[in-house]
Order: C-alpha cells, then sequence, then structure tokens
C-alpha cells in the first residue's frame, strides 16, 4: 500500500541537520536541481511575489527559497505542518506505525517531486500549482518524472492529495481518491483533517489492504463512515467518499 500526501502550505521554521544531500528516488535529481535552480532565481526577482503566487505577508520566505543550496534541513516528517500533518501526526506514531510510514507514505512536492518521511529538507514555499519560469507549469514538468518512478512501484494507492498535486501523477485504477463531506456537501477544511486521521489509522492499525474493496472494509472496521464507487472510466481511479458530522 502506498500513502500519497500533498504537501503543507505551512512548515517548520528551521532545522539543524546539514544542507540537503541525498533524497529518496534518486532519478529526480536532475530534475530537482532544475527547479531548485529556477526557483532561486524566481526568489530574486522584483515581481516575486507575483511569479511564485504569494501575497505579501510571505514576502519573508523569500528568504528561505534564495537560500535553498545551504540552508539546514529536517526530516519531511517534522518539516510539513498543518491540518493534515497535525492529525497524522508522523512524530508520534509508535516504531511500527512510523516503520510502515517510512515504506509506504509519498509525499508530493513542487520542489522535489516526491519525497518519503526521512528525507532531510530545509523550508521553502512552492506549490505545485505555479508556472515557474523557465519550467512552466510544475504539475506538468513533474508528470513524467514522477511516473516513471512511481508507477513502477506496486501495491494499492491510497491517494490523499488535492487536485493540485494529483496532477502531477495519476495511478489509474489501483488508486482510491478519497472525498471528504458532511451533511451531503463536500468540505476542504474539514476534509484536511480527516485525511490525515485516515492516514494515521491505516498505519497504527498496520492495516495492508491490496484492493479498493479491503481498503473500504478496513476503514469501516476502524469506524470510519465510508462509501466505495467505482471508476466512472477505465484509467480513472476508485473513488472513497467518507461521511463526517
Amino acid at each position: 500500500m502506498l500513502i500519497v500526501l500533498p504537501p503543507s502550505e505551512g512548515k517548520a521554521r528551521e532545522g539543524s541537520g546539514p544542507p540537503v544531500g541525498e533524497l529518496s528516488f534518486p532519478a529526480l535529481d536532475r530534475a530537482r536541481k532544475r527547479v531548485v535552480s529556477a526557483l532561486v532565481k524566481a526568489s530574486r526577482r522584483r515581481d516575486a511575489l507575483d511569479v511564485l503566487g504569494l501575497t505579501p505577508g510571505l514576502a519573508s520566505e523569500l528568504a528561505a527559497n534564495v537560500a535553498l543550496r545551504t540552508a539546514p534541513t529536517l526530516p519531511a516528517a517534522r518539516l510539513y505542518t498543518g491540518v493534515l500533518y497535525d492529525n497524522l501526526g508522523l512524530t508520534t506514531l509508535d516504531a511500527g506505525a512510523a516503520r510502515r510510514a517510512e515504506e509506504s507514505v509519498l509525499i508530493f512536492s513542487g520542489l522535489w517531486g516526491v519525497l518519503r518521511v526521512t528525507d532531510m529538507v530545509p523550508p521553502y514555499r512552492l506549490s505545485m500549482g505555479v508556472s515557474l519560469p523557465p519550467l512552466g507549469g510544475l504539475a506538468a514538468f513533474w508528470k513524467p518524472f514522477v511516473a516513471k518512478e512511481l508507477d513502477r512501484l506496486p501495491g494499492l494507492v491510497v491517494d490523499l492529495r488535492s487536485a493540485t498535486y494529483a496532477a502531477a501523477w495519476q495511478p489509474g485504477e489501483r488508486a482510491v481518491g478519497v472525498r471528504v463531506f458532511r451533511h451531503g456537501k463536500v468540505v476542504s477544511h474539514m476534509a484536511k483533517a480527516t485525511r490525515g486521521e485516515i492516514a494515521r489509522a491505516l498505519l497504527v492499525s498496520g492495516a495492508d489492504p491490496a484492493t479498493p474493496e479491503e481498503l473500504a472494509a478496513v476503514l469501516k472496521d476502524l469506524g470510519h463512515d465510508v462509501t466505495l464507487a467505482p471508476p466512472p472510466r477505465p484509467g480513472r481511479p476508485w473513488t472513497l467518499d467518507v461521511a463526517v458530522t
């Protein structure tokens, strides 16, 4: 089983590890260097905030981008904060669940492509939705590189990403996309919390569902109100609707 997550806009302020070195999926390194170079250059522009889609209140984030190559790092498990990661609680997992997270959790990133929770990276600010000169839209940029790496990994894909990050890799019918409903309506903020809870529950339980039907059964046993729907057409993911109160 692979648990696929978006990053978070909120991040820890700084790390204490050495500058970024070897990361998981080394075949992505050449593409990563291209994105790092483009981001450093873009962050020095006078119109950097507009280019990166940032508000004036986030101007201080540009300095972190400029310092990417030499900045201290921390594990991705500690870097990402926010609602989803607060509810997932990677740093509070017991030894068995933490080991499963290292093996199964993949974090998508506009800067790094894909990370594992143990990868050491510095704080940064870059959304997958940005069109970064001269590379263009990052989801489209990353898609062929990421697909080549992840398509070869076996297992059911529990897809907890937002649409922006889902555009960078589409696993097809072996994936189950998770939607969250309240009173019959899709919710956004609460969806992040619920996705974090689901990821944690799967890791803590030790469950390793091999099919969408097994995933739905596991989550029902764990107390979630879920409804599974098959792909609307060949090559598309299954959908798991989670009802919350």
